[in-house]
């Protein structure tokens, strides 16, 4: 935890009533995936704001707005079949996950998961015009819904895999239900960051990031004041943490995305172990598996 989470896990230990903080918000990030010489790599993002669900260095992703409740072209599962691949009992719930997922990851990075039709994708979105419509999405100047009506596109959805959704401890201030999904970045397109806003993101080897979960190799990279000698655990969320682990013990692509999965929801429970607070939860079944083999 960061020293400013343990403050706020303290105060909450010390009340009687250990009721949640506050509801909690819906949220979605997309792990985007390729091979690399060294396994399995994704792409990370810096995120300055200190009360994102996603923590310092994650997934493209955000928070649900209100636009994305707004009616829009669909390809793939229905917002039903999506409440149920997300284990959710509110359809509506669901499908604003879905359509956050995908705005925001042509928000932040410019990957946009919709087409013209259920076969095709945008196959190029590098272009001086679309980095002024990013901006102006994300200065809510242009809703993201209007510009795929703009542009004749519906989303993808089909080419969004469902990972797992994880909850934000109950002495949190701010409470998140975070649904993570998987892609891979679409044919002629590559991520790039917000003119704007961008300040790191890469791809990484998600073998490389977590074999050392000390390092502040990735902190330092970045540069920040609140990333410089700081360990993975205070920059990353721990489903962040453990969505990385399980791309670390997969090899190619097709293996990751096509592996069934279903989903559950996660909450880290805090603990207190010889005076320290952490907060503990259950690694993925593969990444326990694969330790226990002594990968």
């Amino acid at each position: 935890m960061t020293p400013r989470e343990a403050t706020a896990a303290r105060a909450w230990m010390a009340e009687e009533d250990k009721t949640a903080c506050c509801q909690m918000k819906t949220a979605a990030a997309v792990v985007y995936i390729r091979e690399g010489a060294h396994g399995l790599e994704t792409f990370l993002t810096y995120r300055p704001t200190p009360e994102s669900p996603m923590g310092r260095i994650c997934f493209p992703g955000g928070v649900v707005e209100q636009d994305d409740h707004e009616p829009v072209g669909w390809y793939g599962p229905t917002p039903a079949q999506w409440a149920q691949k997300l284990g959710h009992d509110d359809v509506v719930v669901a499908r604003s996950a879905v359509v956050a997922a995908v705005r925001e990851s042509f928000e932040e990075v410019g990957v946009l998961l919709s087409g013209p039709n259920e076969q095709d994708t945008v196959e190029y979105t590098e272009a001086s015009e679309t980095m002024a419509s990013r901006e102006s999405i994300a200065g809510h100047e242009l809703g993201f819904i209007a510009y795929l009506k703009r542009g004749g596109l519906k989303l993808r959805t089909d080419l969004l895999k469902p990972l797992g959704r994880w909850q934000t401890p109950d002495f949190s201030h701010r409470r998140f239900d975070t649904h993570f999904f998987a892609s891979v970045v679409p044919v002629g397109q590559r991520p790039k960051l917000l003119s704007s806003k961008g300040v790191w993101g890469r791809w990484v080897p998600a073998r490389d990031v977590v074999a050392d979960r000390s390092s502040t190799a990735l902190g330092d990279e970045i540069g920040r004041e609140d990333t410089v000698g700081r360990p993975l655990e205070e920059l990353m969320t721990p489903g962040t943490l453990c969505v990385l682990e399980s791309l670390a013990t997969c090899q190619t692509t097709i293996a990751f995305l096509t592996k069934k999965r279903q989903v559950h929801v996660k909450k880290p429970e805090l603990v207190e172990k010889n005076g320290e607070l952490m907060l503990a939860f259950t690694p993925p079944r593969d990444a326990v598996r694969t330790r226990s083999k002594g990968a």
